[in-house]
């Protein structure tokens, strides 16, 4: 079932956002997951690019699994009808996904709803509107994982957290050694995929990104 994660309480939007990367052994997902939670990540977001649906689905239930198990919120990357089929706590949209009023009126009120806005502060703008619990703004830095992705510049999340009232994700090439700068800027999470689940150590990495929040 959908933990009671309340969409009007921001703050559960802050510090270490872990995505899943794309991973055909499902055991060896699970565990780098748990180090990443045991690390300190405040919620994970399940993506995979490139598994049928099947195995999808049952990636995603077994980290939602995890999650539940320490208490921490999984959404689903894009996919609005899987996260309504295995009750996960919410989804992140991207460019071409459905309309925000329409999958909060899908998921609930409860919903954690995430908007990819790229570099473009005016969608970010219209996301808030719509009721979208974040924002994420990147890449912030060049990406293995979208290397032709728009780049948002530290610039950009120092404007948008002037104008943006609900909490701002960063993602996007953040490694230990450039995360600070990006946590300079005012954003209120990053958002971390590679450096985080390639470490040697994944469970410290997790605890380094999140010690520099404090």
């Amino acid at each position: 079932m959908m933990m009671n994660w309340n969409m009007r309480d921001s703050s559960i939007i802050k510090g270490l956002y872990a995505i899943t990367p794309d991973m055909a052994d499902l055991n060896i997902l699970v565990h780098k997951t748990q180090l990443v939670i045991e690390g300190g990540a405040f919620m994970v977001q399940y993506r995979s690019k490139i598994l049928d649906r099947a195995v999808k689905i049952q990636q995603c239930a077994a980290i939602l699994r995890l999650c539940r198990e320490y208490g921490v919120p999984c959404i689903v990357n894009d996919d609005v009808e899987m996260c309504r089929i295995l009750e996960a706590d919410g989804v992140h949209l991207g460019e071409n996904d459905d309309n925000i009023a329409e999958v909060r009126r899908i998921l609930g009120e409860d919903a954690i709803i995430g908007s990819s806005c790229y570099d473009q502060l005016d969608r970010a703008k219209q996301a808030q509107k719509e009721g979208a619990t974040y924002v994420a703004f990147g890449a912030v830095f060049p990406t293995p994982t979208k290397p032709n992705a728009p780049r948002a510049t530290l610039a950009l999340l120092r404007e948008a957290k002037r104008e943006i009232h609900i909490p701002i994700v960063a993602i996007g090439g953040i490694t230990v050694n450039n995360a600070h700068d990006v946590i300079e800027a005012g954003v209120d999470a990053i958002a971390v995929i590679t450096s985080l689940f390639e470490a040697k150590t994944i469970k410290e990495t997790a605890e380094t990104f999140l010690k520099m929040f404090h």
